[in-house]
């Protein structure tokens, strides 16, 4: 239990946020520890002879793996359902990258920490698009595949603009970055976005999900910004469907029906405080609104928070009067600490101090955080409030104006087809961008 705790104290020592933003330093550095080292210690499959052979190697070579899987009521045949356990996984890897000094980690099995990451990394591999449950689709009313290959891309994407994929891996984390936003391309909602429930009749078009359109769309910002192609046109329908979400009080519903405003329950304030900071803030980064739409969607969040810890590791997931399920507690916590980093700099202290005390508030005894009733997710928990808490030096993927991403998409149906034999520019090109402007096969 404690080979790793030497090693993360002297990491965190040098990762942690400046003194200026953060209440109480000490305290968080040292619960930021004990966090790092829970969550090493609770990835599952680490027994040895647990490999997977990755997708693309042609020494079929076996290498081991890791996951963390996020645990919720929902479950295919008796089992956490793949999604689940990809989306689980990419959330508690991305923490710990993101907690860690880029040039302090390496991913090599003989290290303790890199280990770790090493495996959590490989599942990701070989699980993020396993057919049928992960490929391009939707099983029946409810299927959180996209879930999984959301949170999957921004933890890849990440790594890679970090710099930290190792050597061995790179190859096949851009053919994996391109797979996966793919995959979300082709299982967009006609209209426009995603939702992990929809109808389970033919012949009906089903609403997207702010809750996860809104990430997705900053997902596909950030593969955008680092040179990855897709047709933009995708994140501006997206956003549009976020855009008619929003109602005349300001809420965002839970899903995206214009025709059927009701204002109450889901579509209170209260009910939709957990969802507006990342909608707005989605917005924002392509110019679809203003700041003070941003600032609104973090007031509403401070301001009703105590319904959200009434329902933070609750039984039931969509209960009354607000019908706030208990995962959006730590969901809402991350987003509004990225939202907050939109804010003109002598607003954002005094919110982030305000975020963290909240935080502090629900740290469970064990020095871990968890919003359901399953002590297995208390990892996904843990991984937000790091990813909550390293939000200052986490970039926000660029801003991006409505025509260039029409452009980008206009530029993607005039690009060359696979079959075309690129000039000799572009493979020049191709190599030297190799690491920070992946080139598609």
């Amino acid at each position: 239990m404690n080979s790793f705790f030497p090693l993360i104290c002297f990491y965190c020592s040098l990762a942690f946020p400046t003194p200026e933003i953060i209440n109480e330093e000490d305290r968080w550095r040292d619960a930021s520890v004990k966090a790092i080292e829970f969550l090493l210690q609770a990835q599952e499959g680490q027994q040895e002879g647990q490999s997977a052979e990755e997708e693309g190697d042609s020494k079929g070579a076996a290498y081991p793996i890791g996951e963390w899987p996020y645990e919720g009521v929902y479950r295919e045949r008796g089992q956490i359902p793949p999604g689940y356990r990809v989306g689980g996984t990419a959330i508690v890897l991305r923490s710990l990258i993101e907690s860690l000094p880029t040039k302090r980690v390496n991913f090599k099995e003989k290290d303790p920490l890199g280990n770790v990451l090493l495996r959590g990394l490989n599942f990701l591999l070989k699980e993020s698009l396993q057919s049928p449950a992960m490929g391009v689709g939707f099983n029946r009313g409810y299927d959180v595949r996209d879930w999984g290959h959301i949170e999957c891309l921004e933890t890849l994407l990440r790594l890679e603009q970090l710099n930290m994929v190792p050597k061995d891996r790179l190859a096949a984390v851009q053919q994996k970055i391109r797979q996966l936003i793919d995959t979300l391309i082709q299982n967009e909602i006609p209209g426009g976005g995603w939702n992990y429930s929809r109808s389970r009749r033919r012949n009906v078009q089903s609403p997207a999900s702010p809750f996860m359109t809104g990430p997705a769309v900053m997902a596909l910002l950030r593969a955008k910004e680092m040179g990855y192609p897709f047709d933009g046109n995708v994140v501006i329908r997206a956003l549009k469907t976020i855009e008619n979400a929003r109602i005349e009080s300001g809420a965002i519903q839970y899903s995206t029906q214009p025709d059927r405003v009701s204002g109450e329950g889901f579509e209170a304030l209260e009910g939709a405080c957990a969802r507006m900071a990342v909608s707005e803030l989605a917005l924002f980064q392509v110019g679809m609104n203003d700041i003070e739409k941003v600032r609104f969607a973090l007031k509403a969040f401070f301001d009703h928070w105590k319904w959200l810890e009434r329902r933070r590791a609750g039984t039931g997931t969509h209960n009354p009067p607000y019908y706030i399920a208990p995962y959006y507690f730590f969901y809402a916590h991350l987003h509004t600490a990225r939202a907050i980093k939109v804010l003109p700099k002598e607003e954002q202290k005094q919110a982030r101090i305000r975020l963290l005390e909240l935080l502090w508030q629900v740290r469970d005894k064990p020095g871990t955080w968890n919003d359901r009733v399953f002590p297995r997710s208390a990892a996904y928990g843990t991984a937000m409030t790091l990813l909550a808490l390293n939000s200052p030096k986490t970039p926000l993927p660029e801003t991006v104006d409505i025509k260039e991403l029409e452009q980008w998409g206009q530029s993607m149906k005039e690009a060359p087809k696979e079959s075309e034999e690129p000039t000799k520019k572009k493979e020049e090109e191709s190599k030297k961008d190799s690491v920070k402007k992946p080139v598609p096969l």
